[in-house]
Protein backbone atom coordinates (compact mmCIF):
# COMPACT_ATOMS: atom_id res chain seq x y z
CA UNK A 1 0.00 0.00 0.00
CA UNK A 2 1.25 3.68 -1.08
CA UNK A 3 1.14 6.37 0.95
CA UNK A 4 -1.45 7.87 -1.30
CA UNK A 5 -3.69 4.39 -0.73
CA UNK A 6 -3.68 5.07 3.09
CA UNK A 7 -7.24 5.21 4.63
CA UNK A 8 -5.59 6.53 8.16
CA UNK A 9 -2.84 9.48 7.87
CA UNK A 10 -0.16 9.45 10.78
CA UNK A 11 1.68 13.13 11.99
CA UNK A 12 3.64 14.20 14.52
CA UNK A 13 4.95 17.31 15.54
CA UNK A 14 4.92 19.37 18.95
CA UNK A 15 4.20 15.37 21.16
CA UNK A 16 0.92 15.29 19.04
CA UNK A 17 0.52 12.09 16.82
CA UNK A 18 -2.67 13.49 14.74
CA UNK A 19 -4.33 10.43 13.46
CA UNK A 20 -6.86 11.47 10.32
CA UNK A 21 -9.36 9.19 9.46
CA UNK A 22 -8.73 9.71 5.40
CA UNK A 23 -11.81 7.60 3.56
CA UNK A 24 -14.27 10.71 2.50
CA UNK A 25 -15.58 8.50 -0.25
CA UNK A 26 -17.71 6.45 1.87
CA UNK A 27 -18.03 8.88 4.71
CA UNK A 28 -14.73 7.86 6.61
CA UNK A 29 -17.43 4.47 7.49
CA UNK A 30 -15.34 2.11 9.55
CA UNK A 31 -14.26 -0.58 7.35
CA UNK A 32 -11.91 -3.73 8.07
CA UNK A 33 -9.44 -1.55 6.49
CA UNK A 34 -9.33 1.49 8.22
CA UNK A 35 -10.20 0.05 11.24
CA UNK A 36 -7.14 -2.09 11.03
CA UNK A 37 -4.34 1.23 10.08
CA UNK A 38 -6.19 3.07 12.67
CA UNK A 39 -4.88 -0.25 15.85
CA UNK A 40 -1.66 0.15 13.90
CA UNK A 41 -1.43 3.91 14.14
CA UNK A 42 -2.77 4.22 17.52
CA UNK A 43 -0.21 1.13 18.72
CA UNK A 44 2.66 3.20 17.18
CA UNK A 45 1.77 6.29 19.03
CA UNK A 46 1.57 4.55 22.57
CA UNK A 47 4.86 2.92 21.39
CA UNK A 48 6.86 6.19 20.65
CA UNK A 49 7.95 8.03 23.89
CA UNK A 50 7.84 11.44 22.27
CA UNK A 51 3.86 11.05 21.75
CA UNK A 52 2.53 12.96 24.43
CA UNK A 53 -1.30 13.36 22.93
CA UNK A 54 -3.21 11.85 20.44
CA UNK A 55 -6.02 13.52 18.00
CA UNK A 56 -8.50 11.75 16.26
CA UNK A 57 -9.42 14.00 13.10
CA UNK A 58 -11.19 13.16 9.81
CA UNK A 59 -10.72 14.82 6.04
CA UNK A 60 -13.71 15.51 4.27
CA UNK A 61 -17.08 16.74 5.97
CA UNK A 62 -18.01 13.78 7.61
CA UNK A 63 -16.21 13.00 11.07
CA UNK A 64 -17.24 8.97 10.82
CA UNK A 65 -20.30 7.65 9.41
CA UNK A 66 -20.21 4.47 11.44
CA UNK A 67 -20.53 0.78 10.04
CA UNK A 68 -19.28 0.05 6.45
CA UNK A 69 -22.40 -1.08 5.77
CA UNK A 70 -21.27 -1.75 1.80
CA UNK A 71 -18.46 -4.39 3.70
CA UNK A 72 -21.15 -5.80 5.90
CA UNK A 73 -23.60 -6.63 3.14
CA UNK A 74 -20.85 -8.30 1.20
CA UNK A 75 -19.73 -10.33 4.25
CA UNK A 76 -23.15 -12.04 5.12
CA UNK A 77 -22.05 -15.29 3.32
CA UNK A 78 -19.55 -16.01 5.63
CA UNK A 79 -21.83 -15.20 8.22
CA UNK A 80 -19.75 -12.54 10.25
CA UNK A 81 -19.95 -9.03 10.29
CA UNK A 82 -16.67 -6.43 10.20
CA UNK A 83 -18.78 -4.64 12.66
CA UNK A 84 -17.28 -6.81 15.47
CA UNK A 85 -13.87 -5.42 14.75
CA UNK A 86 -15.26 -2.31 16.39
CA UNK A 87 -14.81 -3.80 19.94
CA UNK A 88 -11.60 -4.02 19.20
CA UNK A 89 -10.81 0.08 18.01
CA UNK A 90 -12.80 1.35 21.08
CA UNK A 91 -11.33 -0.91 23.28
CA UNK A 92 -7.35 0.37 22.16
CA UNK A 93 -8.59 4.15 22.42
CA UNK A 94 -10.27 3.63 25.72
CA UNK A 95 -7.32 1.68 27.48
CA UNK A 96 -4.66 4.18 25.72
CA UNK A 97 -2.29 5.49 28.40
CA UNK A 98 -2.23 8.57 26.41
CA UNK A 99 -4.53 11.18 26.00
CA UNK A 100 -7.38 10.84 23.31
CA UNK A 101 -8.77 14.38 21.85
CA UNK A 102 -11.16 13.80 19.19
CA UNK A 103 -11.95 16.61 16.76
CA UNK A 104 -15.11 16.36 14.72
CA UNK A 105 -15.84 18.95 12.36
CA UNK A 106 -18.97 17.23 10.56
CA UNK A 107 -21.57 14.43 10.90
CA UNK A 108 -21.18 11.60 12.88
CA UNK A 109 -23.02 7.89 13.18
CA UNK A 110 -23.49 4.93 15.44
CA UNK A 111 -19.88 3.47 15.48
CA UNK A 112 -18.56 6.97 14.71
CA UNK A 113 -20.39 7.79 17.99
CA UNK A 114 -18.41 5.28 20.10
CA UNK A 115 -15.00 6.47 18.86
CA UNK A 116 -15.95 10.09 19.83
CA UNK A 117 -16.99 8.42 23.28
CA UNK A 118 -14.16 6.70 23.75
CA UNK A 119 -11.80 9.87 23.53
CA UNK A 120 -10.67 11.21 26.72
CA UNK A 121 -11.44 14.80 25.00
CA UNK A 122 -13.97 15.34 22.15
CA UNK A 123 -14.29 18.87 20.84
CA UNK A 124 -17.14 19.15 17.82
CA UNK A 125 -18.02 21.94 15.73
CA UNK A 126 -21.37 23.38 17.20
CA UNK A 127 -22.88 22.69 13.66
CA UNK A 128 -22.09 19.07 13.52
CA UNK A 129 -24.82 16.67 13.38
CA UNK A 130 -24.95 13.14 15.38
CA UNK A 131 -27.39 10.51 15.74
CA UNK A 132 -27.58 6.74 17.14
CA UNK A 133 -29.71 5.30 13.56
CA UNK A 134 -29.00 1.83 14.72
CA UNK A 135 -32.99 0.83 15.57
CA UNK A 136 -33.52 2.30 12.06
CA UNK A 137 -31.69 -0.50 10.01
CA UNK A 138 -32.75 -2.88 12.72
CA UNK A 139 -29.92 -3.74 14.75
CA UNK A 140 -28.81 -1.65 18.22
CA UNK A 141 -25.99 0.01 19.35
CA UNK A 142 -24.32 -2.27 21.16
CA UNK A 143 -21.01 -2.43 21.17
CA UNK A 144 -20.44 1.41 21.18
CA UNK A 145 -22.46 0.79 24.29
CA UNK A 146 -18.99 0.27 26.45
CA UNK A 147 -17.68 3.82 26.00
CA UNK A 148 -21.19 5.63 25.22
CA UNK A 149 -23.63 4.92 27.87
CA UNK A 150 -21.06 6.34 30.70
CA UNK A 151 -21.05 9.40 28.57
CA UNK A 152 -24.45 10.16 28.25
CA UNK A 153 -26.89 11.26 30.75
CA UNK A 154 -29.31 8.47 31.01
CA UNK A 155 -32.40 10.04 30.00
CA UNK A 156 -30.83 11.18 27.19
CA UNK A 157 -29.49 8.00 26.27
CA UNK A 158 -32.99 6.45 26.42
CA UNK A 159 -34.43 9.49 24.23
CA UNK A 160 -31.15 9.25 21.29
CA UNK A 161 -30.84 5.40 21.22
CA UNK A 162 -34.54 4.74 20.85
CA UNK A 163 -35.96 7.01 18.43
CA UNK A 164 -32.41 7.60 16.29
CA UNK A 165 -32.95 11.16 16.22
CA UNK A 166 -30.74 13.69 14.67
CA UNK A 167 -28.96 16.21 17.44
CA UNK A 168 -26.68 18.96 16.84
CA UNK A 169 -22.97 19.86 18.89
CA UNK A 170 -24.68 21.94 21.35
CA UNK A 171 -26.83 19.20 22.55
CA UNK A 172 -24.10 16.43 22.39
CA UNK A 173 -22.21 18.63 24.99
CA UNK A 174 -25.82 19.02 26.92
CA UNK A 175 -25.94 15.22 27.55
CA UNK A 176 -22.33 14.39 27.52
CA UNK A 177 -21.29 12.52 24.47
CA UNK A 178 -18.76 15.82 23.69
CA UNK A 179 -16.80 17.62 25.74
CA UNK A 180 -17.54 21.04 24.29
CA UNK A 181 -18.80 22.70 21.01
CA UNK A 182 -17.73 25.58 19.58
CA UNK A 183 -18.40 27.42 16.35
CA UNK A 184 -17.21 25.70 13.26
CA UNK A 185 -14.40 28.98 12.94
CA UNK A 186 -12.78 28.36 16.47
CA UNK A 187 -12.54 24.37 16.25
CA UNK A 188 -9.15 23.78 15.05
CA UNK A 189 -7.68 26.75 18.48
CA UNK A 190 -10.29 24.76 21.02
CA UNK A 191 -8.04 21.62 19.68
CA UNK A 192 -4.79 23.50 19.79
CA UNK A 193 -5.62 24.57 23.42
CA UNK A 194 -6.76 21.19 25.00
CA UNK A 195 -3.33 19.23 23.38
CA UNK A 196 -0.91 22.27 24.87
CA UNK A 197 -2.68 21.83 28.35
CA UNK A 198 -2.85 18.23 28.27
CA UNK A 199 0.89 17.60 27.30
CA UNK A 200 1.82 20.00 30.44
CA UNK A 201 0.77 16.66 32.41
CA UNK A 202 3.78 13.90 32.97
CA UNK A 203 2.96 11.10 31.43
CA UNK A 204 2.74 8.70 33.96
CA UNK A 205 0.56 10.44 35.77
CA UNK A 206 -1.33 11.58 32.78
CA UNK A 207 -1.88 7.29 32.08
CA UNK A 208 -2.38 6.92 36.28
CA UNK A 209 -5.14 9.51 36.05
CA UNK A 210 -6.95 7.84 33.53
CA UNK A 211 -7.00 4.48 35.27
CA UNK A 212 -8.61 6.33 37.92
CA UNK A 213 -10.86 7.77 35.91
CA UNK A 214 -11.97 4.61 34.49
CA UNK A 215 -12.31 2.51 37.81
CA UNK A 216 -15.60 3.64 38.89
CA UNK A 217 -17.29 3.45 35.84
CA UNK A 218 -15.95 -0.29 34.44
CA UNK A 219 -14.81 -3.01 35.91
CA UNK A 220 -14.00 -5.48 32.72
CA UNK A 221 -14.34 -3.24 29.82
CA UNK A 222 -12.91 -6.33 27.60
CA UNK A 223 -15.47 -8.86 28.74
CA UNK A 224 -18.40 -6.29 28.20
CA UNK A 225 -16.96 -5.45 24.64
CA UNK A 226 -17.03 -9.67 23.85
CA UNK A 227 -20.69 -9.81 25.01
CA UNK A 228 -22.27 -6.81 23.34
CA UNK A 229 -19.94 -7.81 20.43
CA UNK A 230 -21.29 -10.85 19.45
CA UNK A 231 -25.05 -9.30 20.69
CA UNK A 232 -23.81 -6.85 17.86
CA UNK A 233 -22.94 -9.61 15.82
CA UNK A 234 -26.80 -11.17 15.91
CA UNK A 235 -28.44 -8.17 14.94
CA UNK A 236 -26.76 -7.38 12.15
CA UNK A 237 -27.17 -11.27 10.68
CA UNK A 238 -30.87 -11.42 11.56
CA UNK A 239 -33.94 -10.64 9.14
CA UNK A 240 -34.46 -6.83 10.71
CA UNK A 241 -30.71 -6.27 10.56
CA UNK A 242 -30.24 -8.17 6.97
CA UNK A 243 -33.41 -5.90 5.66
CA UNK A 244 -32.20 -2.28 7.24
CA UNK A 245 -28.78 -2.42 5.57
CA UNK A 246 -30.79 -3.28 2.50
CA UNK A 247 -33.01 -0.95 2.69
CA UNK A 248 -30.05 1.75 3.56
CA UNK A 249 -28.08 0.88 0.55
CA UNK A 250 -31.00 1.58 -1.84
CA UNK A 251 -32.06 4.60 -0.31
CA UNK A 252 -35.47 3.57 0.62
CA UNK A 253 -37.17 3.12 3.80
CA UNK A 254 -36.95 -0.23 5.82
CA UNK A 255 -40.24 -2.54 5.45
CA UNK A 256 -41.57 -1.97 8.84
CA UNK A 257 -41.49 2.02 8.50
CA UNK A 258 -44.84 3.38 8.41
CA UNK A 259 -46.60 3.84 4.81
CA UNK A 260 -47.41 7.76 4.82
CA UNK A 261 -50.81 7.76 4.73
CA UNK A 262 -51.33 11.61 4.99
CA UNK A 263 -52.40 11.27 8.33
CA UNK A 264 -49.60 12.20 10.41
CA UNK A 265 -45.87 12.18 10.07
CA UNK A 266 -44.01 8.80 8.90
CA UNK A 267 -40.78 8.78 11.97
Amino acid sequence: MTSSDALVRVATAHGVTTLTLDSPANRNALSTGLMTELLAGLAAAVADDTVRVVVLDHTGPVFCSGADLKETAAAYASGTVPAGMLGDVLAAVWACPKPVVARVAGPARAGGLGLIAAADLAICAEEATFAFTEVRIGVIPAVISATVLPRLHPRAAAELYLTGDTFDGRRAAQVGLVTTAVPAAELDAAVTRACASLVRGAPGALAGAKELLRRPAVTDLTAEIAALAALSTGYFLSAEGREGVRAFREKRPASWVPVDDGSGPVA
